[in-house]
């Protein structure tokens, strides 16, 4: 299985974010990196999960 890692702009680019935005998401520790050296890298699967997490299901309304 080949995990994808993305760094911070392509992070951004991915979620239609801006930079800082996945770097605050970074620094309160509300999304999952990795670090790799100096570098910060972010899985794609940790970036669906934390997009899931945020999900809202619609209220459907019923009819009397």
């Amino acid at each position: 299985m080949e995990s994808k890692y993305l760094n911070v702009t392509q992070a951004a680019t991915y979620l239609g974010t801006s930079v800082r935005f996945i770097r605050r998401l970074i620094a309160e520790r509300r999304i999952a990196f990795h670090k790799v050296g100096a570098h910060v890298r972010i899985a794609v699967g940790d970036l669906e999960s934390f997009v899931q997490s945020g999900r809202v299901e619609a209220i459907t309304r019923r009819v009397a």
